[in-house]
C-alpha cells in the first residue's frame, strides 16, 4: 500500500521550514502532498494560484511531492487524494497544543488519518508566515526566510 501523506497549510507565504518538513516528509513516505487550505472567507497576501506554481516549481525535480489546493475540511481532502498520513511541523510547545487539538478531530472526522509531526529544524524554528508577511509588508527584506527568489511573488502580493 502506497503511503500518502497530506502536509496541509494556509503557506501564505511557504516558507523554509515549510520546505524543510515537505521534503523531510519524502524520506517516510511515497509521495507528500503539499496541500494549500483556500479558505474564502480570509484575506490572503499570496493568492493560492500563485502559491500553488511557485510550490511546484520547487518540487518539479522530486517527484513524490504534489502541490495541489482545497477547500473545506482538511480530513476529507486527506480522504479524496488517498492519504492516510497527516504531516505536520512543530516549532514549539505552543504548535504542539494548537496541533495536538487539529489532529485529535481530524482523527474524528477520518478515522483513518494518523498524525505525524516532525519537529522543525533548529534554525528554521523561530520564523513563521506571519512574521514574514509583516517584513514583506513594510519593505524589508525577507529573501532568507523563504525558498525561493521573492521576485516570484512580489508581482502578486498585497501591499
Amino acid at each position: 500500500m502506497k503511503r500518502i501523506a497530506i502536509f496541509p497549510g494556509s503557506f501564505d507565504p511557504f516558507t523554509n521550514g515549510h520546505y524543510d518538513v515537505a521534503l523531510r516528509g519524502t524520506k517516510l513516505f511515497d509521495e507528500v502532498v503539499v496541500a494549500i487550505g483556500n479558505n474564502s472567507s480570509k484575506q490572503r497576501y499570496i493568492p493560492v494560484d500563485r502559491m500553488v506554481e511557485v510550490i511546484a516549481e520547487l518540487f518539479q525535480d522530486t517527484p513524490q511531492v504534489r502541490v495541489q489546493s482545497f477547500k473545506g475540511l482538511t480530513a476529507e481532502f486527506a480522504k479524496e487524494v488517498g492519504a492516510n498520513f497527516l504531516l505536520r511541523g512543530l516549532r514549539n510547545t505552543t504548535d504542539f497544543e494548537y496541533e495536538n487539538t487539529i489532529a485529535q478531530a481530524n482523527r474524528h472526522v477520518n478515522k483513518g488519518l494518523e498524525t505525524v509531526f516532525l519537529i522543525t529544524s533548529p534554525p528554521l524554528a523561530a520564523i513563521n508566515s506571519s512574521i514574514i508577511r509583516e517584513i514583506h509588508r513594510f519593505g524589508g527584506d525577507v529573501s532568507e526566510f523563504i525558498p525561493f527568489p521573492i521576485s516570484k511573488i512580489e508581482d502578486s502580493a498585497l501591499r
